[in-house]
């Protein structure tokens, strides 16, 4: 008899400081199907669920696509929409018939008006759909807030690895291993998780970098012992405010619980010990103007405040206000402006205009800020990425786009719906050269770093205002785990096992 296994994916990071929530209409925008259309969308891709599909298909079991949403980071999920959405996803399994496991990609700092712990939510109501004896695996983002819920729900959980997140596709494919070995008795996972008490800064975030370097070494030190899965570390989002909020480890061994337990408190114990490492490097727009102007490198900004892969509302203009007014450039800069579209369209191209541009979603962002442009072309906003990039996403649409200019030498891309910095294609399907500029500025932190630096020979990561301000200290938290550092910064540390 062929193994069956049920592909779920639900993903959707939760920025509870965003204005703006998630509806179904958000999901429906970027990604909302069931059945065989999934195989269509995701299946070649380089998402967790098209290393599914290949894990699946490598080993001769079938693959039965089930439910996969997923829409752009934003704010909390409207209870009625998500209420609805779980409605759908257990519904598929009802109607799916005999399945021998579930592999399931949940992002992990999914948050919902009713259910703070939104993932552990539904994949605690998989679990009691399907009763115990079916194995569930599945894959979260290194972003994941984890909870003692979706430990208790899974089988095996496994984190990517890097960040920015290249290697989704094959985490994918270690899951889809992962679970016919279970089915076929070769293994038995069972899985512990810990959580000590710290937030990581998101400036600290890239695994490419010095601080994460030797955590990461260690976790894969534990790879080679005999009886280790698997194990991942997730170093939380710090943009949900709720209990789970901050980092952890798992670790997935082969029948030996107690052997689990020590090897993630060992991984905990490192993570603990490197706590002063993922304090953040906070550099003032002033301090990365002043660096620009002294390089003559072609530089990155990376606007922290709006990072747009974080939640944050794509019209932020601290920044590129900043840029405009210090005469930098040849430089470029993206802004969500739906209104400041419509109107470049009225006035034509070739035509001057002067606008109110960014600054509309919210009053944290930064104000609108006034600059005379001159129309240079429209875009339909739809572009394709065909190498692995951050997000594992390959089809995008910004909608109806402008492209402007000022005086200053700042290039403007305006666009009609948020689109998150993962592509340079997003430029060049617009007709611009990345590298015929000098300042190019990115709304993100580190998700964007796996395409510019195909362009851009230095990063500054920019500490501005917003929902994804990289100075947690300045977010209001009332929810979080306390003691916790760095908030509280005489925090200390117990093991404990989930």
């Amino acid at each position: 008899m062929v193994t069956r296994i049920g592909i779920i994916a639900f993903l959707h990071e939760s920025n509870t400081f965003s204005s703006q929530p998630a509806t179904l209409e958000s999901f429906r925008q970027n990604l909302l199907l069931t059945g065989q259309a999934i195989r269509t969308a995701l299946q070649d891709s380089h998402h967790e669920v098209g290393g599914f599909f290949a894990g699946l298909k490598a080993a001769g079991a079938e693959a039965v696509p089930l439910f996969a949403a997923r829409a752009l980071p934003s704010g909390t999920i409207r209870k009625a929409d998500f209420d609805e959405l779980v409605s759908c996803l257990l519904q598929t399994v009802k109607e799916a018939g005999r399945l021998d496991g579930f592999l399931v990609a949940p992002h992990g700092a999914t948050v919902s008006e009713e259910y703070p712990d939104a993932d552990g939510y539904w994949l605690h109501a998989l679990r009691q759909a399907v009763g115990s004896d079916v194995p569930i695996i599945g894959t979260l983002d290194a972003h994941a807030n984890l909870s003692p819920l979706m430990v208790e729900s899974c089988n095996a959980l496994i984190a990517y690895r890097t960040n920015p997140h290249l290697d989704q596709r094959d985490r994918g494919i270690e899951a889809a291993e992962l679970i016919l070995k279970t089915v076929r008795n070769e293994i038995k996972p069972v899985m512990a998780a810990a959580f000590p008490p710290i937030a990581i800064s998101i400036e600290r975030q890239c695994t490419d970098e010095s601080h994460l370097k030797p955590l990461y070494e260690t976790a894969n030190e534990q790879l080679a012992v005999d009886g280790v899965l698997s194990n991942s570390i997730l170093l939380g989002f710090p943009y949900a405010d709720v209990a789970e909020m901050g980092s952890s480890v798992v670790v997935v061994a082969d029948g030996d619980q107690a052997f689990a337990d020590r090897m993630v408190n060992d991984l905990a114990t490192k993570m603990w010990n490197m706590r002063h490492n993922f304090d953040g490097d906070l550099t003032t727009v002033a301090e990365a103007i002043d660096e620009c102007r002294q390089s003559s490198q072609r530089i990155g900004l990376l606007d922290m405040g709006d990072n747009v892969g974080g939640g944050s509302s794509a019209d932020g203009t601290e920044l590129l206000a900043a840029i405009h007014d210090a005469g930098l450039g040849p430089a470029f800069g993206c802004i969500y402006d739906p209104s400041a579209v419509l109107a470049c369209q009225e006035a034509g191209v070739g035509s001057g205009i002067r606008l109110e541009v960014g600054g509309k979603t919210d009053d944290v962002h930064g104000a609108p800020f006034g600059v005379d442009l001159t129309v240079k072309s429209f875009h339909g906003g739809k572009f394709s990425e065909p190498q692995p990039r951050h997000g594992g996403i390959t089809e995008f649409d910004q909608g109806l786009t402008a492209i402007c200019e000022t005086s200053a030498g700042l290039t403007l891309m305006l666009t009609s719906k948020r689109m998150v910095p993962f592509s340079l294609q997003q430029l060049k399907s617009c007709g611009l050269d990345p590298a015929e500029f000098q300042v190019l500025v990115a709304k993100g932190v580190n998700a964007p770093i796996a395409a510019y630096r195909e362009v851009c020979e230095k990063f500054i990561r920019v500490n501005t205002a917003g929902s994804t301000c990289a100075d947690m200290k300045q977010l209001e938290y009332h929810h979080r785990r306390r003691p916790m550092f760095p908030f509280e910064r005489e925090t200390e540390y117990k093991e404990s096992t989930q």
